[in-house]
């Protein structure tokens, strides 16, 4: 994939009490604490005059590549869907005129930062929780089928219309033998048609169905990550136990002869569990599990090397990059990082705002610095005036 130059960084998040047509004149806080998790939200015009960040050219392109998540689906009949998964070749995608297929393509925003930005204006949620920004393209009557999520989203409109039918499902039973989680009764209770600029946000476990109304439809889906609490636990102790320094054995010294040999041991069990609690007791090690955990660079995400070398300046974050922090760390693509004093709240200041002023940037710390030149070096932030990948 040809590499682009930076992009302007866009709009900065709409402050959480100023109203915004975003939001359809809500704050982000009255957004929240009406709507967030709640109820859907139909915002006509959330961006006036929008025009998609990519043309239909550009986004089968990316299908094309095999870093990037893509998946073509077509339906045949009222019953009939087929799912492929990318890389999706341009001679393996239907005539642009045949009715009822659709391209997604995932997680555009980790290549395009105009698409990054846009993804930006979405930052009134906790970085931890924003995913990505998906984007289908759809030839007149397609979809993919009544079903619903797990996550919330924000559906904007970006060109051509789309109808939308929404209902509270209760019956989440799937059709058999499909290649797609389609609902088999969905009861929708309410409809709309979406214009270029509309957005519709739905809550996780809301039913939706969205079809094309015409040849050249563009939706642009900002996602949010739902970790389950399982796959959340398992992976928090899989890393804590890789850290952690306990490195005494089991040993039973008193285990006599038994009669049973596949009998589980009583002592086993009572040693695993003992292991747990004192993973479970070291809060300071869970909470930087986490950090380190939660900004796990997606698959298929590398860094290229820089095209200049450091020297002190302006910098801003890879759109790939991740980074959050709490009181004691900033963490960044799976590593930590302990800060304090000036050193933390500069660092605080570029994972809010993902970039820094020279002057922020000149007055940092020798050790500041050191840290963002080896950022730099991983190709992790850049220099604002380089124009590369």
């Amino acid at each position: 994939m040809t590499s682009q130059p930076h992009a302007p960084a866009g709009e900065p998040p709409v402050p959480p009490k100023q109203p915004t047509p975003l939001l359809g004149g809500l704050s982000p806080e009255q957004f929240m604490r009406r709507h967030w998790q709640k109820k859907p939200l139909l915002i006509r015009q959330a961006l006036p005059g929008f025009q998609p960040l990519l043309t239909r050219q550009a986004l089968f392109a990316l299908a094309a590549d095999e870093s990037v998540e893509s998946r073509l689906i077509e339906r045949h009949s009222a019953d009939d869907w087929s799912l492929k998964q990318g890389p999706l070749q341009r001679r393996q995608l239907p005539p642009l005129r045949q009715n009822g297929w659709t391209v997604l393509v995932q997680g555009v925003d980790l290549h395009d930062d105009r698409v990054h930005a846009l993804m930006n204006r979405f930052r009134f949620v906790p970085d931890a929780r924003l995913d990505d920004l998906m984007i289908s393209w759809a030839s007149n009557g397609g979809g993919v089928g009544p079903h619903y999520d797990s996550y919330d989203v924000f559906l904007l409109q970006a060109a051509g219309r789309r109808q939308w039918r929404i209902g509270r499902q209760k019956d989440l039973t799937l059709q058999p033998d499909k290649p797609l989680k389609i609902l088999q009764h969905f009861e929708p209770e309410e409809e709309w048609v979406l214009d270029p600029g509309d957005m519709l946000y739905l809550p996780p476990q809301w039913a939706h169905d969205g079809v094309s109304l015409d040849d050249e439809c563009m939706t642009y889906s900002v996602g949010f990550r739902t970790p389950a609490r399982g796959g959340l636990a398992a992976e928090l102790a899989m890393r804590m136990a890789e850290e952690h320094e306990d490195a005494l054995c089991y040993r039973d010294p008193a285990q006599p002869a038994t009669p049973n040999p596949a009998e589980l041991p009583a002592g086993l069990l009572a040693f695993g569990q003992e292991g747990l609690r004192r993973l479970l007791a070291d809060e300071a090690a869970l909470r930087l599990a986490l950090g380190e955990v939660l900004t796990e660079p997606k698959p298929r995400v590398w860094f290229g090397e820089p095209m200049q070398g450091w020297h002190s300046g302006a910098v801003k974050l890879d759109r790939r990059t991740r980074m959050l922090y709490d009181e004691q760390y900033v963490f960044i693509n799976g590593e930590a990082l302990r800060a304090a004093g000036k050193d933390a709240q500069l660092l605080r200041a570029l994972a809010d705002q993902r970039c820094l002023d020279a002057r922020h940037v000149a007055h940092a710390s020798p050790a500041a610095k050191a840290v963002l030149a080896q950022w730099h070096a991983s190709g992790w932030l850049h220099l604002q005036e380089t124009d590369h990948e």
